[in-house]
């Protein structure tokens, strides 16, 4: 099986670095996956989970919220900037709901959006 170099760094520390099958990407322009071989290109990202796939499957190994950030597919694998990262599974679903409900009343769109990605993420 060929594999996907890849690594994940936010601004604190580097947070994964592995040979993947597969990684998806929530692009600010949609989700793309990037398997090995990929065409080099560089995207934006928006708030969402990464799906990356450890084996060929059908689903995902690992699941990482990502608050925004760049990715850079290149000949030597997939690199993406995070702003801010966590595992999926660390997201507590009542405090996004109660901070949500919040960003709501003060009619914050940012955090309106990027928390409804967080809750998005937990439910799928």
């Amino acid at each position: 099986m060929a594999t996907l170099h890849f690594e994940l760094v936010s601004p604190e520390r580097l947070l994964a670095s592995a040979e993947v099958a597969m990684v998806v990407v929530p692009g600010s322009e949609g989700d793309f996956g990037v398997l090995p071989g990929h065409a080099p290109l560089m995207s934006t990202i928006r708030p969402g989970a990464i799906a990356i796939y450890d084996t060929d499957g059908p689903a995902p190994s690992r699941r990482i919220f990502v608050d925004g950030g760049f990715a850079e597919v290149t000949p030597a694998g997939l690199t993406i900037l995070a702003e801010a990262a966590m595992p999926v599974g660390d997201i507590d679903p009542a405090k996004v709901a109660a901070d949500l409900a919040a960003a709501r009343a003060a009619g914050n769109e940012t955090a309106v959006a990027r928390l409804e990605a967080m809750q998005a993420a937990v439910v799928n």
